[in-house]
């Protein structure tokens, strides 16, 4: 059996877990305000597993509400301005929907309409009402979106003739094993974060790194492909600037704490051609032993780049 079916399957799953309605999973505390269930309705479409469980931890209203204003500043695309860009478009998508995919239940609850939130509109469609493709036998219609800024398709099917469209990951419409092609993975981990899509237009504002924790020095070790970084070359050093924040968030329990912290990363050029990965190391002595998520943001200086993830550690 060749390995791309299996890839399709995996996504397949993924997506089908990310569609199915908000409640199914980390369902908002029954003693929530009224403000932080209107922002979980919501905001939980992309909102990563790590921050629903966090979000349901947080103990009161206040801390809620400062983490509802964490939560949109970390995907804010230019955090110089007051206006939030990724925040207004995530809400004017959501009304979008709301009047565009009207199929009984409101538009951000539908298949189209949350991918729609995810990743704006396609750029490209194709709409066939009657469907000739014997492998679609069966669907009264389809709707291929494709987006060729994210490198990734996803067809919706019309199974009663109705209007109404869902998606349906094993359908064998693509041509390759299922009703998602490309890399669906990279683009829904982008979307989530507010990151740009990735393509040669826009690789430079995005850095990727990993984190590794080793727990008898209790150090942490950020490691950043030197092939992501532009460097400020003077002479013969190059220089690169980052600035770092980690947020910890004890497993559940209210207690977080932050830590920011600037480096500078500067060698010759010829020992940082040689290197695979820029590696920085972190030590936080006042941090108690625990389980934490570790919400690491790193904004790379003179337009470098940008990026955030989050990661598991027993400390």
């Amino acid at each position: 059996m060749s390995k791309k079916p299996i890839v399709f399957f995996v996504a397949g799953m993924v997506l089908v877990g990310m569609l199915l309605p908000a409640g199914c999973s980390f369902s908002p505390r029954a003693d929530m305000d009224l403000d932080s269930l209107s922002f979980y309705e919501h905001a939980s479409l992309i909102m990563t597993k790590q921050e629903k469980d966090i979000f349901n931890h947080v103990p009161d209203a206040q801390s809620r509400r400062e983490f509802i204003a964490d939560f949109w500043a970390k995907r804010d695309s230019d955090p110089s301005t007051e206006f939030n860009e990724f925040r207004e478009e995530f809400y004017r998508r959501i009304e979008y929907v709301n009047e565009r995919f009207k199929e009984g239940i409101p538009g951000w609850k539908t298949d189209r309409g949350r991918i729609y939130i995810y990743f704006g509109a396609p750029d490209q469609q194709e709409l066939r009402p009657m469907v000739d493709n014997p492998a679609l036998r069966g669907y009264k219609g389809y709707i291929l979106w494709q987006y060729y800024r994210y490198a990734f398709a996803v067809m919706f099917v019309d199974k009663r003739g109705d209007g109404s469209y869902t998606f349906e990951p094993y359908v064998g419409g693509l041509g390759q094993g299922g009703g998602i092609v490309g890399d669906f993975f990279d683009a829904m981990e982008r979307a989530q974060f507010g990151l740009p899509p990735k393509s040669s237009r826009f690789d430079k504002k995005y850095l990727d790194f990993d984190l590794k924790y080793t727990k008898e020095t209790k150090e942490f070790r950020i490691l950043i492909p030197a092939n992501s970084v532009t460097f400020v070359s003077e002479g013969n050093i190059l220089k690169a600037a980052f600035d770092f924040q980690f947020i910890f968030y004890r497993k559940k329990s209210s207690e977080k704490m932050t830590y920011q912290e600037s480096r500078l990363f500067e060698k010759t050029e010829e020992e940082t051609v040689k290197l695979k990965n820029i590696e920085l190391t972190f030590s936080f002595p006042n941090l108690s032993t625990g389980k934490y998520y570790v919400d690491v943001v790193i904004i790379g200086k003179a337009d470098i780049g940008k990026a955030r993830k989050i990661f598991d550690v027993n400390y």
